[in-house]
């Protein structure tokens, strides 16, 4: 699956912009501020109807006016092209639709490669709280086994449902039965407490060489730190034995919603003890981890989008970097200076600002 192309109609700075894209790497060149992160955020817009930079869309709005569109072309393994967009409007919300249709988000997943970015505001994904790793790992699974993709969703819902029943409860009103949503959630947590620990099983020795690679001094390792474990027996056991407490705090206080995928070296957290500069690196070899994963599966290795990568690293580091991305898949990478990359990556190099007509030169 292959992202053909991408327009942004508008989004941020950039109006009426289209690229025309390829597999492999595809370089964006050109001075800080003059649309390259903007680019790439228009194409995650396009694919996932969200941005990697901002939880409120509007922002991707430009200055002064009504709306931001970004659109994307996706050719797949047979060659048909479908056309997925985004859009948000301060008086109509957002929409994403599929070759012009309202679309279900599995149905829209379906149709576009997953897409994973590097970014200096991604790095949130290691400094930040355990949510973003949460997340970032289940969204891990849904593209490894997507037979699991409903699990986070199954387990938020009976866990919405579990913590409404002991806020009632707690506040003296009319509820149901307790036991019901134990089980129900104890079922939803033990698949997905499987499907963790499985994945980062599985992430950790290419992880570990990524980190090497990528000159993480000390090593990197992953860890998963489940809050709850063992089968639906066990796991609704705890449940149980937790619920006069659970009454009293009105939620639900055990379970995979706190669970903890740590990133270390040497020992060490990364989230608490790393430089900015070992979070980098840990935050690509994560990335990488997950593409070698994806294509030693059979699954298609996701589209990298990487913001400023090359600034940090030094031309062994670069050079074992776009090494990395040979083979399968498509990539995008920033940089401010032709200088910084690596004459691999420069092939299909795009120079940037755009031209009147919304073309980068080549």
């Amino acid at each position: 699956m292959l992202v053909a192309a991408v327009e942004a109609r508008p989004l941020r700075s950039l109006a009426g912009v289209r690229v025309e894209l390829g597999a492999g790497i595809v370089s964006l060149v050109g001075p800080n501020g003059a649309g390259k992160t903007n680019l790439l955020e228009a194409l995650y817009f396009a694919l996932t109807g969200r941005s990697f930079r901002t939880s409120d869309r509007r922002e991707l709005i430009p200055f002064g006016g009504q709306f931001a569109r970004a659109e994307a072309v996706v050719r797949d393994d047979d060659g048909i092209e479908h056309r997925l967009l985004a859009s948000v409007s301060r008086a109509d919300g957002r929409r994403h639709l599929l070759d012009g249709s309202p679309a279900e988000p599995a149905e829209l997943a379906r149709h576009r490669p997953a897409v994973a970015v590097f970014s200096p505001d991604r790095l949130a994904l290691v400094k930040g709280p355990p949510g973003e790793r949460r997340a970032h790992l289940d969204r891990y699974v849904a593209a490894r086994w997507p037979a699991r993709g409903p699990l986070r969703q199954r387990y938020g819902q009976a866990l919405a449902q579990r913590n409404a029943l002991l806020a009632n409860l707690a506040a003296g009103r009319a509820g149901g039965d307790l036991g019901v949503w134990d089980a129900a959630l104890a079922d939803a947590a033990a698949a997905l407490v499987a499907a963790r620990a499985e994945a980062v099983a599985e992430l950790t020795p290419p992880f570990a060489a990524a980190a090497s690679d990528l000159g993480l001094a000390g090593g990197g390792t992953l860890e998963y730190a489940p809050r709850a474990t063992g089968d639906a027996a066990e796991i609704r056991a705890g449940l149980e034995q937790r619920r006069e407490a659970d009454l009293r705090l009105g939620r639900t206080s055990w379970g995979p919603h706190l669970d903890e995928l740590k990133l270390n070296t040497a020992g060490k957290s990364l989230r608490r003890y790393g430089s900015q500069g070992q979070q980098r690196a840990a935050l690509l070899a994560l990335l990488f981890a997950e593409r070698e994963a994806l294509l030693a599966s059979r699954r298609a290795a996701p589209l990298l989008l990487l913001d400023d990568v090359m600034s940090e690293l030094d031309p062994e580091r670069r050079g074992l970097l776009v090494e990395r991305l040979g083979g399968d898949g498509q990539a995008l990478i920033t940089a401010a200076a032709q200088e910084s990359v690596p004459p691999a990556a420069l092939e299909r190099m795009l120079r940037v600002p755009f031209d009147d007509a919304g073309r980068a030169a080549a």
